[in-house]
Order: C-alpha cells, then sequence, then structure tokens
C-alpha cells in the first residue's frame, strides 16, 4: 500500500541490533510498528535500525542489515534484539554503555526481545524490575544478575517504562501491546489481521504448553501427569493424586514440585484452564458446559483461573479469538 512518509509527529521507533542478531527479533516488532504505522487514521511511526557504529551488521542467519549510528538524541521506543550469547568482550559494555546513555536521555521506553534481555541486564536497567526472556535462557538470566525480578513463564513484561518480551514470536505480541498502548485496541486489532497472527497474547500467558512446561525425570510423576490430563473432569485432590502416584501426600507435593517447579494444585489448574481455552476459541459451546467438562465446579471458578492463568476471562478470549478469524 503506497503511503507518504511519517509525519513530523511521528514516534521514533529504534531497533538496536549487533554482530549475530536474530532476524526474527527485528523483523517481526519492526512488521508490526509498520503495518500500524500505515493504519488509516493511526498516529505514524517512523522506524529506523541502529547500532553502535552504523553500516552493515551480521545477523546469525547470515543476512546482513544495513543500519544508521545510533544517535544521541533520544528515541520515543527504543528495542534491543535478541541474538546469540555475545562472545566479543568489548561489545557488550560498549552497548551497556550506550543503553545507560538512553535511559539517562529519556526517550519514552526501552524494550528487548529475547536474549536482547541480557543487555538490559548488564546495564543496570532491570534492576528490581520484572523481566522475562526466552524460556531456555530465563534461569541463566536469573543467575547472572540476581537483582532482576525474573519471571520466565511470561510472554513479555512491562515494569516503569522497561518492556521486555520472550523470544522470536513474541517480539510481535510485545510490540501490538505497546501499539494498543499508544494507538488504541481497535489499531492493534488491525495490525494483527493484516500480519495475519492471533491478537494478542497476554503477557502473563505461558510461552508455551502446561504438559510442555513440566518434564519430571520419574516416572512415578510422569504418571500423575499422565493421570491428570486423562481424568480432568474428575476431582484431583493432592491426596488423590498422591495415591496414584503411590505416596503420602507430604511425599507426593514435595516429589511433585521439586521435578515439575510447580504445586499439584497450580498444575491441575494449568491443564484446566489450556484444554478450556482450545474449546472457548474454537467451538461456540456455552462456558457452563465447558467449564463442567474441564473439571472446573462452576464458571465463576473457571473465569477466576483463566484471569490467573492467561489475563483474561473466557468471554474476552472468545472475543478476541472471534475478531482474529
Amino acid at each position: 500500500m503506497p503511503h507518504d512518509g511519517p509525519p513530523a509527529n511521528a514516534r521514533d521507533i529504534a531497533f538496536l541490533v549487533y554482530p549475530g542478531f536474530q532476524i526474527q527479533d527485528l523483523s517481526g516488532p519492526l512488521a508490526a510498528f509498520e503495518v500500524a504505522g500505515i493504519t488509516e487514521g493511526a498516529c505514524r511511526y517512523r522506524c529506523k535500525v541502529v547500532s553502535l557504529a552504523g553500516g552493515a551488521v551480521c545477523s546469525s542467519s547470515g543476512l546482513e542489515v544495513m543500519t544508521r549510528k545510533i544517535r544521541t538524541k533520544p528515541y520515543d521506543t527504543l528495542v534491543v534484539v535478541g541474538g546469540s550469547m555475545l562472545t566479543d568482550p568489548l561489545l557488550l559494555p560498549r552497548i551497556s554503555e550506550q543503553l545507560n546513555r538512553a535511559a539517562m536521555r529519556g526517550g519514552r521506553r526501552i524494550a528487548s526481545v529475547c536474549t536482547g534481555a541480557f543487555l538490559l541486564a548488564a546495564a543496570g536497567l532491570l534492576d528490581g524490575r520484572r523481566a522475562t526472556t526466552h524460556w531456555k535462557y530465563a534461569a541463566r538470566l536469573q543467575r547472572q544478575f540476581p537483582k532482576v525480578r525474573v519471571e520466565g513463564d511470561r510472554i513479555f513484561t512491562r515494569d516503569r517504562g522497561i518492556w521486555t518480551s520472550a523470544g522470536v514470536t513474541s517480539g510481535i505480541d510485545l510490540a501490538l501491546a505497546m501499539i494498543e498502548d499508544d494507538l488504541g485496541s481497535e489499531v492493534a486489532r488491525d495490525t494483527a489481521q493484516m500480519l495475519v497472527v492471533y491478537h494478542r497474547r497476554p503477557g502473563n500467558q505461558s510461552q508455551f504448553s502446561a504438559m510442555a512446561a513440566m518434564e519430571p525425570e520419574s516416572d512415578r510423576i510422569r504418571q500423575v501427569l499422565s493421570y491428570m490430563r486423562d481424568h480432568l473432569a474428575q476431582e484431583l485432590s493432592t491426596e488423590h493424586l498422591a495415591s496414584v502416584a503411590c505416596l503420602s501426600p507430604r511425599q507426593f507435593g514435595r516429589a511433585f514440585l521439586a521435578e515439575t517447579g510447580e504445586t499439584p494444585a497450580k498444575a491441575v489448574e494449568r491443564l484446566r484452564v489450556e484444554v478450556a481455552r482450545l474449546k472457548v476459541e474454537r467451538s461456540a459451546e456455552p462456558i457452563e458446559i465447558i467449564a463442567r467438562s474441564a473439571g472446573f465446579a462452576d464458571p465463576e471458578r473457571m473465569r477466576r483461573a483463566f484471569i490467573r492463568v492467561t489475563g483474561h476471562p473466557p468471554q474476552s478470549i472468545r472475543r478476541m479469538a472471534s475478531h482474529a478469524s
């Protein structure tokens, strides 16, 4: 769609890249801002790809991208993309210094995609803040930067002007959330439809399925997880699940938490929400029937569980799925 250049009041969105950056971490959110910027009636965005020195920068895939040298004047939004773990001992402090300068210059937002969170953390920008990154690197981020409150099971986080997102496609969710914050839900929804993506996953949605997130070491706990999945409509108390595992409730609770990182009750809730959500999104079944089939005592309990796990009640998720289809 041909269009004029961005108006004078356009928001500057700068994407900071470095050698070995991940191309999807750049292209996904950049495309979202571009599409939102040409949506009729929207305040336009002016997108730039920047680096420390400017010029061509090679991504991890070997594809080179032309960049501008990062400027001293603040950007409205500065997004640090992810990439392979930085091996250049001189590059990390240089980027950290630039990020500190950017923060002091007073830009409205600083964000990261995937492992870009390590750069924000190295600059001290995440100290005392909630942050996320790709699930594979969440534990490493917490070890290296103990002052950061890492929430490794989130799609994205927002904490006092600093935004962080999980890996790869979640950069699009981050951008859509920013677009909604800037221009409203209608523009964000239209942008998602143009990108042919789901509008939009809430920040506190899990990065992966409940079953995939839990990988117990013992056959005993794996058997319990399978039992949970196959008997969600039944009562699944800790005592009952302990009997399935042939352990006392106390032994079972400790073993389950140690091997999965979650309590049995929380795991059951997440599994029920996951199953119910698929039915909410893909069928016209009444919410009451879905609640019973997934093992919730009543629709209100399912609503509260949905809000805890996904950030949205079932009716909102159904509406979003309908708009996205």
